[in-house]
């Protein structure tokens, strides 16, 4: 996410130096910021007025004494990008009693019917009665589609057939049975598209708007649009006066002129992100986390809350347990594993992480880390139980045994225990530490190399200068020169 603007912005801000920022090195570096910006395709107006805030703000500030001038003027940046992108709304406004309304709009191609759904999931979860009505009429299959999104996140959808009605009657008819159902306390209207804005659109989305009479009025823009995806919702929002934003496909988008431009040409709040098809992969929007994660900051604050949501209390307090011990197995280790695959890729983890941001792009390249993870969990699903719990057992007969068991190379499974041994030992001294000394302890574990597991399983088998150092290899050596030595003599009488 955002890949772009945030490698620009970071050597754009590096050239900040000195005891002092002063109005020469702060206009230096806001130049190429600016550049930065509208590369990221922000709009230019959002990027001048920016530029100029920071610039006023910054000039002639004292460098606290904790501080150095970059890292105060980033400090600086980082505010004025949560006021561009801010201020934060996720409130959703529902009627204090009966059905309330919600409508989504958006052009084709947006993601507007699943994040229907992803929406509709999201609100069940907090209590409410959602049902989904297709009203989308215009693109085939939309109405099969929201059927489909509707059976996977257990929500009923209201539709019609195309040919027999019409997008507004069917909004209607959908509120009305939604009524007289009982059950249900909330309508979530997934209108018609196009592929870009026309009379036609607009005419049809205010009559529904006129006859629905929605409590909110939500519009889902496809992020990696950059500026066509601010023009549209100024547009929409002309004709519709919105209450939100949703910006969809966010972690596909790494220019971020989107994010960054929307809500200051349409004053229309930024509620939700899409950050992937998965149905739960809708995240409210947080301006001064996104100003974090553009800079290259990370977000702690936004995975915490994830690994709240994905992983038990029970699988935490065995993981704390562990920790407190300094007991670590490889039964732990792929535990471990699996707890972070629920979090997402194991480079999106990192990019939330601070500081970890240059591990994650490493990982970047990488043919594809996952399938290593896969390959990991193969190769400790071949040992036997002893040796999950003991890998210092695990001797050269072993490790050909394990290997053809998964289907890798000898070497592989070498490496494996090597980073393992690594991540044990850090383990081990973070038993007992508090937070802030465990962060600075996996900081260290990324640099050993453990925080990226398949590195190493594709590289060569390299033998030390000094000769192999496992017992059994020893003694074939050893038993290899004695017959060399035997024939030499042979050949010399």
């Amino acid at each position: 996410m955002f890949e772009g603007i945030t490698g620009s912005l970071k050597s754009a801000l590096s050239f900040i130096r000195g005891g002092r920022l002063t109005e020469s090195n702060i206009r230096e570096g806001m130049d190429k910021v600016r550049q930065a910006l509208l590369e990221a395709d922000v709009n230019y107006d959002v990027a001048t007025d920016f530029v100029a805030r920071v610039t006023e703000r910054a000039v002639g500030e004292e460098v606290m004494r904790s501080l150095t001038p970059s890292q105060q003027f980033i400090g600086v940046v980082h505010q004025e990008l949560a006021e561009l992108m801010g201020p934060v709304d996720h409130s959703l406004h529902f009627a204090k009693s009966g059905v309330s309304v919600l409508m989504m709009c958006g052009l084709q191609g947006s993601g507007k019917t699943t994040t229907c759904g992803k929406l509709a999931r999201m609100l069940k979860e907090q209590g409410r009665k959602p049902m989904l009505v297709a009203a989308d009429l215009q693109r085939p299959a939309a109405i099969e589609q929201l059927k489909v999104v509707g059976e996977q996140v257990g929500v009923p959808v209201y539709s019609e057939e195309p040919g027999k009605s019409n997008p507004v009657q069917v909004c209607l008819n959908g509120v009305n049975k939604a009524r007289a159902a009982g059950d249900i306390d909330l309508v979530i209207l997934d209108t018609a598209g196009r592929l870009h804005i026309d009379a036609e659109l607009m005419t049809e989305l205010q009559e529904i708007d006129r006859k629905c009479q929605p409590h909110q009025v939500l519009l889902v823009c496809d992020a990696m649009t950059g500026q066509d995806a601010v023009n549209s919702a100024k547009a929409f929002n002309d004709a519709l006066e919105l209450d939100g934003v949703v910006l969809t496909k966010l972690d596909g988008d790494t220019r971020g002129g989107a994010a960054l431009s929307v809500k200051s040409v349409t004053g229309v709040p930024i509620k939700f992100i899409g950050v992937g098809e998965q149905l739960d992969r809708l995240e409210l929007f947080h301006a001064d986390r996104m100003a974090g994660r553009i800079l290259g900051m990370g977000d702690v604050v936004t995975l915490f809350e994830k690994a709240q949501r994905e992983i038990s209390e029970q699988e935490v307090l065995d993981a704390q347990e562990k920790m407190k011990t300094g007991k670590f197995t490889l039964n732990d280790f792929q535990s471990t594993m699996k707890m972070i695959k629920k979090l997402g890729s194991m480079r999106d983890i990192l990019k939330m992480l601070p500081g970890m941001g240059n591990v994650a792009d490493a990982m970047s390249q990488m043919q594809d880390p996952e399938k290593d993870l896969r390959r990991i969990d193969g190769i400790i699903n071949s040992m036997t139980k002893l040796e999950r719990e003991r890998p210092d057992k695990i001797d050269r007969a072993r490790r050909m045994r394990i290997a053809a068991g998964a289907g890798v190379e000898a070497h592989e499974v070498a490496a494996l225990i090597k980073q393992f041994d690594q991540m044990a030992g850090v383990m081990k001294r973070m038993a007992g530490l508090g937070p802030l000394d465990r962060m600075r302890a996996m900081s260290e574990l990324s640099r050993a190399g453990a925080m990226n597991p398949g590195a190493e399983l594709k590289a060569p088998k390299q033998r030390s200068k000094r000769g192999p150092t496992d017992p059994n290899e020893l003694k074939d050596l050893k038993k290899k020169k004695r017959k060399e030595a035997a024939k030499a003599r042979k050949k010399n009488r």
